[in-house]
């Protein structure tokens, strides 16, 4: 038993297609599947905590509004974040396909990039995270009204910033491979398409937290 399973794992470890795509994509589309699981129930035990509070929720555009002197812009920061990783997505599709054209140069650049506006992302969501500290918010308290939003905000911003992170790492690591011509040698830039497919994902699932954390 143990000899036809590890014959298995071999003929399964050497096979570059499965049904007929490579065995590397379909992991990865697995592996997003699970996640946007772990994602949906996250999200659907906030809605569920949030239509049993009697406490007021919080007005999101003031709790998060960017303020310069006088002037207040409700969401200010969120909107530019939401702008600058929208933006990510774009170049994390361009690189995709100058890697696939054999442009080596620009699809290292641009997965640069993207990993640099992840790093802006990121860097916005702790000024974000330090704002709210400052005026109160905590996971075990919140002063604008119920008390669970801090604990769910924060929660799920935090949950989907690792992500971010792990991006960012992940692209680094991909963009330096491509600039060094790996993939040319191997005549294969799938490596940088399921990059491409982690970060989008990434981005999809910020759009679900930025309308129902945000605007809602």
């Amino acid at each position: 038993m143990m000899t036809e399973l590890r014959e298995f794992v071999s003929d399964w470890v050497r096979d570059r297609e499965t049904f007929p795509l490579p065995w590397t994509k379909v992991m990865m589309w697995i592996f997003i599947l699970g996640d946007a699981f772990i994602f949906g129930a996250f999200l659907a035990s906030y809605l569920a905590a949030r239509a049993a509070v009697t406490a007021p929720w919080p007005d999101t555009g003031q709790v998060f509004a960017l303020r310069l002197g006088a002037l207040e812009i409700p969401l200010g920061v969120v909107m530019l974040m939401t702008l600058v990783l929208m933006g990510s997505s774009g170049t994390m599709a361009l690189a995709v396909a100058y890697g696939f054209r054999g442009d080596r140069v620009r699809a290292a650049r641009l997965t640069r990039l993207t990993a640099l506006l992840g790093v802006v992302f990121l860097l916005m969501q702790a000024y974000e995270w330090t704002n709210l500290f400052h005026e109160g918010v905590y996971p075990w308290t919140n002063p604008f009204g119920a008390e669970q939003f801090g604990a769910s905000f924060f929660m799920l911003t935090g949950f989907h910033g690792l992500h971010v992170l792990t991006g960012v790492v992940i692209l680094l690591i991909v963009a330096g491979r491509v600039a060094r011509g790996l993939y040319d040698e191997r005549g294969d830039y799938t490596p940088l398409e399921l990059a491409g497919l982690y970060w989008g994902f990434v981005d999809l699932v910020w759009v679900f937290l930025f309308t129902l954390l945000y605007l809602w």
